[in-house]
């Protein structure tokens, strides 16, 4: 995998996760989760704006609205990014003081799908995956997880992917795009951790293919929808965290690496780790929907 760059070479964030292309106003967004921030760059790499919030910042995506629903710690908001105005949404749980809410994506049903994570060391699966929707209604998709990651769809918004993290594994579901149901989940892939990385964060291409961060091996992952592992190739610091597609006809990939939890020697071993990368795509990426607010 060649032409990877870094989008902002001045750029570090604690731990960074989440990029999400604003098609609307030309920008990348991403999170900063222990930073309790969502920072904005330009195509080029200047950073643009940040939203600071009261705790830390999981996951969010974009509504229908112009506004954002955002996973704080402990509940899902709807945040107006120009007037810097929190609302909350609901509170899905009960949840363990502990666990915090990870990843989120909206999905094909214009639903934020969103999971927690056991936020102490060491990790228990006391996580969960959520399906919300923008009258405040969840429902718990699912349990017993460490670390809920790697959401993400196929282009005709049938296969849903998730991954823990701390396990590790990924698993495949059947979605009704209509009314965002997941059936038939089964376990697709354990990938070895120690070679290829965990899978964190995903998003899918047009022709089908699953690309995974790596994180903690520091490589780029991309698996079919029945698991097979099509290649993993090297990314330039072991904290990548997440991709996404962005940019003219969604053909450039953007992904986020962490500092935080790796410790002073990985950064000082790895000074790109919190950096925001950039590459082209060989393959354009599935859009993701809007949150139907």
């Amino acid at each position: 995998m060649t032409g990877i760059a870094l989008l902002n070479p001045d750029y570090r964030a604690a731990l960074g996760e989440c990029p999400v292309w604003d098609a609307a106003h030309d920008r990348l967004l991403i999170c900063d989760i222990i930073g309790c921030a969502i920072i904005a760059f330009s195509p080029e790499g200047a950073v643009l704006n940040t939203w600071h919030f009261p705790s830390e910042v999981g996951s969010f995506g974009l509504c229908r609205s112009g506004q954002w629903v955002v996973a704080l710690r402990d509940r899902i908001v709807m945040y107006d990014w120009r007037a810097r105005r929190i609302s909350e949404l609901c509170r899905p749980g009960p949840e363990p003081g502990y666990n915090r809410f990870n990843d989120g994506k909206i999905g094909p049903d214009g639903a934020f799908w969103v999971g927690t994570m056991d936020d102490r060391n060491p990790r228990q699966p006391t996580g969960s995956l959520y399906r919300v929707t923008a009258d405040g209604a969840w429902f718990r998709v699912t349990d017993g997880l460490y670390t809920a990651n790697g959401i993400a769809w196929s282009a005709d918004g049938r296969t849903m992917i998730t991954s823990d993290s701390g396990a590790p594994w990924i698993d495949a579901w059947d979605l009704d795009p209509a009314t965002g149901i997941a059936t038939n989940r089964r376990r697709i892939a354990t990938p070895d951790g120690d070679v290829i990385g965990r899978p964190d964060g995903a998003a899918f291409d047009m022709e089908g293919t699953y690309w995974s961060a790596g994180v903690r091996a520091g490589r780029i992952n991309r698996f079919a929808t029945d698991g097979t592992l099509i290649a993993s190739d090297p990314f330039p610091c072991p904290g990548v965290t997440m991709p996404c597609f962005g940019g003219p006809g969604l053909r450039t990939l953007y992904w986020t690496s962490l500092r935080h939890p790796l410790g002073a020697d990985s950064i000082g071993a790895h000074p790109l780790l919190g950096a925001v990368f950039v590459m082209p795509s060989p393959v354009a990426g599935v859009p993701v929907p809007l949150f139907a607010d």
